[in-house]
């Protein structure tokens, strides 16, 4: 059998191709994002034993589309009026050219497998007609061995009865039916959210182009809490500095009252809240506008390409943190290191002083920071525990001052031994407000 694959698909230019996804995508993301879609599907195509065409609109960007979808394909434009006549045309010209069976696919479908195609294909071996179907009653898949205009006249097309509308139709011209598996197809913006979970599950999906288009164009927010923080905030702010232009960057003051507002650098958008951390960090993500919140403490120094390592973490998981270190020698402060990146994988808990960070929309549903003198960041990450949800942390280390911790080897653990008491009693239920007096008489 001599076969033929015609991909149809508009020329990724902006404004003009995926715009149910604006304006929560640009012009420009969107156009971005169908170039990758049209880079995937060519790559599957590819492994099918069938000559590839891409049929495109507008008919003088042909250039444009060369360069996405390259020279070794044939291309010819779409003719005809609606969407079904330009079909309808398409599949009749690729079979008059001798093939013995065509099979034409939509651009929507990142997610289209070669054995898709291959089963298409299989299926015409005893059918007249094959459709892929997608989640909201369209298809994104219709091939034949013989033209049949039946099949595109008067359809509705974009609705959820399309592909019904279809197959009635070919059954009253007296063709057999056949299907191939479904793939979903990508509209609007939620239909990103359905992938990038699909995305979390499969490795091949993180691999594609689309995959990782979607993991660097998400956007992040970075909170930071603040309250008299006169000896960190110039640091801090060298640290943010280079990535103002790459993210969201909220700092909250608690009520600060030596000089750490007067040190504020006009970049940064500064909002002001009751002490607390719990507080303060929920009124930033509540005024924030990332599709991840990263909460970042003060006195934390930041590894090289902080948002690369937090977006490679969030194309498997819903949240994470950086593993931790300290810049110090001694050797229970190492012990703690290796104790909390442990736990992270092991107990699945983490702290705000190895940087929390997770998808906007659990943080919410999780029901934010607890307002809680202390312990907020233990109860959330319970919280997240008790949710189901996997912990994920980066390659690279956030290092955290260790000034909570006293001078000496034997106090240091004395310390650590009392911090792991206290979580204790926060488990067993002992009232906050006598853990919070057993914490500062600790410190």
């Amino acid at each position: 059998m001599k076969k033929a694959v015609i991909l149809f698909t508009r020329v990724p230019l902006p404004g003009q191709t995926k715009t149910r996804m604006m304006p929560r995508l640009s012009p420009g993301d969107c156009a971005r994002l169908h170039a990758c879609f049209l880079r995937d599907i060519v790559r599957e195509c590819q492994k099918v034993s069938a000559r590839l065409f891409v049929c495109y609109t507008p008919e003088n960007q042909k250039e444009r589309l060369i360069s996405v979808t390259g020279r070794d394909v044939s291309y010819f434009p779409q003719e005809g009026e609606g969407l079904g006549e330009r079909m309808d045309h398409a599949i009749r010209q690729v079979l008059g050219m001798g093939y013995d069976a065509c099979v034409l696919i939509g651009s929507d479908v990142p997610e289209l497998q070669a054995w898709h195609l291959k089963q298409a294909f299989q299926v015409l071996h005893y059918q007249d007609v094959v459709f892929g179907s997608t989640a909201d009653g369209g298809y994104y898949l219709v091939g034949m061995k013989q033209p049949s205009s039946a099949i595109f006249e008067g359809k509705q097309y974009g609705t959820g009865s399309v592909l019904e509308a279809a197959v009635r139709a070919a059954g009253e011209a007296g063709l057999g039916v056949g299907f191939t598996g479904m793939v979903p197809d990508m509209d609007c913006f939620e239909d990103l959210e359905g992938y990038r979970k699909r995305m979390r599950r499969s490795r091949r999906l993180r691999k594609t182009e689309t995959g990782r288009y979607l993991a660097k164009m998400r956007t992040i927010s970075i909170i930071v809490p603040i309250y008299n923080e006169i000896s960190t905030i110039e640091m801090l702010q060298d640290q943010l500095e280079p990535l103002k232009e790459k993210c969201e960057i909220l700092l909250v003051d608690g009520g600060s009252t030596d000089g750490t507002l007067e040190k504020i650098r006009p970049w940064v958008k500064l909002l002001h809240s009751e002490k607390g951390r719990a507080r303060q960090m929920n009124l930033g993500a509540e005024n924030s506008h990332g599709e991840i919140l990263f909460f970042l403490h003060c006195d934390s120094e930041l590894p090289p390409h902080p948002l690369a390592q937090i977006r490679r973490v969030m194309q498997k998981y819903r949240a994470g943190c950086f593993g931790i270190a300290f810049h110090s020698r001694n050797f229970f402060m190492f012990t703690c290191r290796v104790i909390s990146n442990h736990r992270i994988k092991d107990r699945k808990v983490m702290f705000g002083d190895q940087g929390i960070f997770l998808e906007r929309s659990l943080f919410f549903e999780a029901g934010m920071f607890p307002e809680l003198p202390i312990m907020e960041d233990y109860q959330f990450s319970l919280t997240l525990k008790e949710m189901g949800i996997r912990l994920g942390m980066t390659r690279k280390r956030i290092y955290t001052s260790d000034r909570r911790f006293p001078a000496g080897t034997v106090p240091k653990l004395r310390l650590m031994w009392k911090m792991n008491r206290l979580r204790k009693m926060y488990r067993d239920r002992v009232p906050i407000e006598q853990i919070a007096r057993l914490y500062r008489d600790a410190r």
